[in-house]
């Protein structure tokens, strides 16, 4: 551990805090995380019992939309830093796209050029992961790469503070991508029995409408459970 980084990293976020006039909280550090680094946008997911997969926070609707995006296709910078346990870093995304087609096609459209991925961790216990995006074409430095890793340590912490539970899981990671957040799983379960198919149907289904219709795919599920979408008519999905 890098002492040095870590002091500077918790300064910038006190000092973040302070002049938000709040107290530091898993927002104010990611923000001056992203601050730190020179980020245009940044995302925190946490993931569950190696599967289950929550936004945790968005600095705006760039990553919140890049999230949903790797959730919806299974595929991105995220989830090869969790299951991998090592920080991804992708330069620039067009020269490279093949990589991840969904969520690089999506970046692309909101301006987004680089991500650096690093996973969450206490211990031996892997809880998440953090993306760090960028207009611009960008290669984060062995410095920065330390003050990314004294962040990553530090919403951990923050986050733990948040979900105790999750020191408790025990779980290891699955390997391949993590899985749904339970809304998401309900309205599979309730899709399933409405149309007479698979759970596993139902959820390509609703992983399709969501990327074809660009809707998050919580915001899918919840109109399915409250009644508000009906998917019959939909065409045969092409989501793998």
């Amino acid at each position: 551990m890098d002492a040095a980084q870590q002091s500077a990293a918790w300064a910038r976020i006190a000092a973040s805090a302070r002049q938000d006039r709040s107290d530091v909280s898993l927002a104010t550090a990611g923000h001056a995380c992203a601050g730190d680094l020179g980020a245009d946008s940044l995302g925190i997911v946490v993931i569950t019992t190696g599967r289950v997969r929550t936004v945790a926070l968005a600095t705006d609707e760039r990553s919140a939309r890049l999230e949903n995006t790797q959730l919806v296709s299974g595929e991105g910078p995220c989830t090869e830093a969790y299951t991998g346990a090592e920080l991804v870093q992708v330069p620039d995304l067009r020269r490279n796209p093949e990589r991840w087609p969904v969520f690089a096609e999506v970046a692309q459209a909101l301006g987004i050029r680089s991500v650096t991925a690093i996973p969450l961790e206490v211990g031996a216990v892997r809880i998440g992961a953090i993306d760090l995006y960028h207009t611009s074409p960008t290669s984060l430095g062995p410095t920065a790469r330390a003050r990314l890793e004294a962040y990553a340590r530090i919403l951990a912490v923050l986050i733990l503070d948040a979900h105790p539970y999750l020191m408790g899981t025990g779980v290891p990671p699955v390997p391949g991508p993590p899985g749904f957040p339970p809304t998401v799983h309900q309205a599979a379960g309730a899709l399933a029995v409405q149309q007479d198919m698979s759970t596993d149907t139902a959820l390509v289904r609703l992983r399709a409408h969501a990327y074809r219709h660009d809707q998050p795919l919580l915001d899918v599920a919840q109109q399915v459970l409250d009644g508000r979408l009906h998917l019959e008519g939909d065409p045969d999905p092409d989501v793998s």
